[in-house]
């Protein structure tokens, strides 16, 4: 099952390769940096991933420091936004959230759950460091796992 899932993850990256790019603007919570898995040489390996992506012009990464404290998301896990933003109408191009759960995965696509997520993703990007104190940090992360 992990299997299927790393492989799934691995084709979706594809995306940000097209052309026209697809943007992608992630939040991490400081935490996924700091709790091993698979151990040192495979957490900087992702490290050092997550650093190449947020230099690339089409991607966008934060990271929500462990000292902001409580947070927009709070117990609500990880979800992932599906669309697009038009300028005129922010949530007109927002189409689906997603939501990855142990055996299966959930769609929203109802106007009212997809403006409440995207609420969130807004308050959850206010609260993370912006993009360079965020590779600053991925930073800090990685050079801690040389050590």
């Amino acid at each position: 099952m992990i299997k299927i899932k790393v492989e799934a993850r691995i084709k979706r990256q594809a995306i940000l390769d097209r052309s026209p790019a697809v943007h992608l603007w992630a939040v991490l919570d400081e935490a996924v940096l700091r709790r091993s898995v698979g151990g040192d040489e495979v957490m900087a390996e992702q490290i050092d991933h997550l650093q190449s992506m947020a230099r690339r012009p089409n991607v966008d990464i934060q990271v929500l420091p462990c000292s902001a404290g409580a947070h927009a998301a709070g117990s609500g896990g990880h979800f992932v936004i599906l669309g697009r933003d038009d300028q005129g109408d922010p949530l007109s191009g927002v189409n689906v959230v997603y939501l990855e759960l142990h055996r299966r995965g959930l769609y929203l696509d109802a106007s009212n759950e997809v403006q409440s997520y995207k609420l969130m993703f807004d308050y959850l990007r206010s609260q993370a460091a912006d993009t360079s104190a965020s590779l600053n940090l991925l930073t800090a992360a990685r050079q801690e796992l040389s050590r």
